[in-house]
């Protein structure tokens, strides 16, 4: 089993743990001629395909590069606009290369956020007495699953004389001992979190 990241979030909805462990990095590169058959729209800080997924380039891949040129917000290191570069025929042919957008912390927050309410009213709704809530959470290309108060957090950061609840975990020996037990996860696959 491939862990990608940490997530702890507090009893009030709020994030107050991340760590990016194994990150795949999904990118694909081609070379194009004019027109251009994808649709492009600048969102978020970033330039996104909205429309004509193929070849591994899905709707929601932003472009990292122009012709070995890195893409950032919507322009490229030499100052010129990325959308006047693939509107100008002359420049074709382009060699562009897509991915998927990192997390931004801001969107970790929101995925944060948005998971506890589910996770709540999963608990209050389940037709089982003291249902523990969402467990696993599975869709076509990732599980995510859930798991209360775990002997990690309990010990390393609950009995830190230091750390206050509720508040972003910053202990150095809690973050020693996840790693080490992400490492185990990866060699054996089996944990006892």
């Amino acid at each position: 089993m491939v862990i990608y990241g940490v997530y702890i979030v507090s009893k009030s909805g709020g994030l107050i743990y991340h760590h990016d462990h194994n990150v795949p990095k999904v990118e694909t590169e081609k070379t194009y001629s004019y027109p251009l058959d994808l649709k492009l729209e600048y969102e978020n800080k970033r330039v996104v395909v909205v429309f004509g997924q193929r070849d591994g380039i899905m709707v929601g891949h932003a472009l990292m590069a122009v012709n070995g040129n890195p893409v950032t917000n919507r322009q490229l290191d030499d100052g010129r606009d990325v959308f006047n570069v693939l509107e100008s025929e002359e420049n074709y042919p382009l060699n562009l290369k897509f991915g998927r957008p990192k997390m931004t912390t801001n969107d970790k927050i929101f995925l944060a956020s948005m998971f506890y309410p589910l996770f709540a009213i999963a608990s209050q709704l389940s037709p089982e007495p003291k249902s523990s809530g969402i467990e696993i959470l599975e869709a076509d290309t990732f599980k995510l699953h859930c798991y209360q108060t775990s002997q990690l957090y309990a010990d390393y950061a609950l009995k830190n004389p230091f750390y206050s609840l509720e508040m972003p975990i910053r202990c150095e020996l809690f973050e020693t001992n996840l790693q080490a037990v992400l490492e185990q996860v990866e060699k054996t696959g089996i944990s006892n979190v």
